[in-house]
């Protein structure tokens, strides 16, 4: 008996209005329909996901930088941030590369299908305290999905920020992820994008920067002034852009990043998260640099 099969069995089907919310059961998921889907790069996927229970779909809310867990009913959960902003209602989005058992059976999901979904889990980008601040968004790779949720969280309430400024940087041009909304954002007078490709990843119509994330944001010279800088990125990337930004005069505080990579059952009991004494999932994902500072040595 698969996963689907044992929650229809005990009265929770797809077309149920009795599903028990995650508020009682953190194990139990809400079963969402696959709205969309969309192909964003090789091997990368966006998901618009539904909640079947129209009452579900009501009380549920989250904030920007909580992640959750996606079951594909028989193959188990993978762990993906929120991509969509918590200010648009009705969906939730998620966006994950194919890269595994779960990933690969998510993948061959088609719109209509039914998924799980578990969460909110984490805590959250500050961005109520950022209100009046610039704000500097710093991503590489499949990283700007949990940046995209802040990203539109503070483009939809645009009035509340000064000048915001998004570094956005992939292998080649094919991986860059949510080509449309790049383009809406390079087209907003209120936002200014710098895009870039490592070297060798450009194409011969490309337009954008040529070169790593560290070394266009130096040369891009932001100030650190009111500045708050969000950063998420393969590791490698974090561990040489913070020196930078740092060297730009950004205090540790004021710099924040998300380490959902490290996570997997979400709610603090696998131990895989576990660095010293916090656990990523019930303590962040969301650290600022200080934060980090604070960390073992080895992490």
């Amino acid at each position: 008996m698969d996963n689907l099969q044992h929650i229809e069995e005990n009265g929770i089907s797809s077309s149920s209005n009795s599903q028990i919310s995650t508020s009682s059961n953190l194990y139990l998921p809400y079963l969402m329909t696959v709205e969309k889907v969309t192909q964003e790069a090789p091997g990368v996927k966006t998901f618009r996901l539904k909640f079947q229970d129209e009452e579900a779909a009501e009380q549920f809310s989250f904030r920007a930088g909580q992640f959750g867990e996606y079951s594909a009913f028989g193959d188990g959960e993978s762990t993906f941030c929120i991509a969509s902003a918590p200010t648009r209602k009705g969906y939730i989005e998620c966006t994950f590369r194919e890269a595994g058992k779960v990933t690969s059976s998510l993948a061959r999901l088609e719109e209509g299908d039914t998924m799980g979904f578990r969460g909110p889990f984490g805590n959250t980008f500050p961005i109520d305290q950022w209100k009046g601040k610039n704000l500097l968004f710093i991503a590489g790779g499949i990283a700007l999905p949990p940046m995209r949720c802040v990203i539109w969280n503070a483009l939809d309430t645009r009035e509340n920020f000064k000048d915001v400024s998004i570094l956005y940087g992939a292998k080649s041009v094919a991986d860059l992820v949510y080509k449309h909304e790049l383009k809406e954002w390079e087209e907003r007078p209120d936002v200014k994008l710098v895009t870039t490709v490592d070297p060798g990843g450009e194409t011969p119509d490309w337009k954008g920067e040529v070169g790593f994330v560290p070394s266009v944001l130096e040369k891009m010279n932001p100030s650190s002034e009111n500045t708050v800088a969000i950063v998420c990125g393969p590791p490698v990337m974090i561990k040489f852009t913070f020196p930078v930004l740092e060297k730009l005069g950004f205090k540790p505080e004021n710099i924040y990043t998300t380490l959902e990579n490290r996570m997997k059952c979400g709610v603090g009991k696998c131990g895989r998260c576990n660095v010293g004494k916090l656990y990523v999932c019930k303590d962040g994902p969301v650290f600022t640099g200080a934060e980090l500072q604070a960390l073992p040595p080895e992490y």
